[in-house]
């Protein structure tokens, strides 16, 4: 059982910058390709970034691309999303989750979820 823990949530104004992170623990990090989503109140949980195990193929979506970069680091069982140049529309609940295999931007092919932080931009 994997058990995932997000931190790094705050309001910061438009253009600012935050870096989230995300704890492994309870299984082998490296088995496990790993995702950070998010999700606005009224809207459906959407992908944003994804690296697969090794951390050498990351993939992002159009919204984020340029800005967010995703990284892990498996000696310490992290992976991170920097998100830079902030905007409203990216306030929002971030999760990461972890899969089996290559990442994927497919939300249910997920297995392992944390239980989100807060990311607000505003001014």
């Amino acid at each position: 059982q994997v058990h995932l823990v997000e931190s790094g949530g705050g309001l910061v104004p438009p253009g600012g910058s935050l870096t989230l992170s995300c704890a492994s623990s309870g299984g082998t990090f490296t088995d496990y390709a790993m995702g950070w989503f998010r999700q606005a109140p009224g809207k459906e949980r959407e992908f944003v970034a994804g690296i697969n195990w090794y951390g050498t193929k990351m993939h992002y979506a159009d919204s984020v691309k340029g800005r967010f970069t995703i990284s892990r680091d498996n000696a310490k069982n992290t992976v991170n999303l920097q998100m830079n140049d902030l905007k409203p529309e990216d306030t929002a609940s971030y999760y990461c989750a972890a899969r089996r295999g290559g990442y994927s931007a497919n939300v249910p092919s997920y297995e392992y979820w944390g239980q989100g932080t807060q990311v607000t931009v505003s001014s």
